[in-house]
């Protein structure tokens, strides 16, 4: 069954098919949906990569659970302060900033508190 001047909207080939049927194939509507959502993936990609290396950074410093670094060293490491997961404030106002379960904690004098959040599984 072929809709009447339905043409995929990938490739302009006549789309054979379904009525609401926009592409000739999952080639076509593959390829048009990646093309579409390039950028955002880009974007996605990106941070992924930014949050995995700070990760990596922390869990490198931070083996057994909590220890102290200074800003200079997490810098060193290449070390993004712009991204991390959550934000943890205290009763007492202290501002912890997790990449998923690593955080870190300014104390001042640009040293670092840096902690492993245990899980509540």
């Amino acid at each position: 069954m072929s809709n009447p001047n339905k043409q995929c909207l990938e490739c302009g080939k006549e789309v054979i098919g379904r009525v609401d049927k926009k592409f000739c194939s999952d080639y076509c509507r593959n390829s048009y949906n990646n093309k579409i959502n390039r950028d955002t993936k880009n974007l996605i990609r990106n941070t992924n990569n930014l949050l995995r290396k700070n990760y990596r950074i922390l869990e490198k410093i931070n083996p057994n659970q909590k220890t102290k670094t200074t800003k200079d060293a997490l810098l060193r490491q290449g070390f993004n302060f712009n991204y991390f997961t959550s934000i943890y404030t205290t009763k007492t106002g202290k501002v912890y900033f997790f990449i998923y379960d690593q955080g870190y904690l300014e104390l001042g004098n640009d040293y670092y508190a840096v902690v492993k959040r245990l899980s509540n599984d």
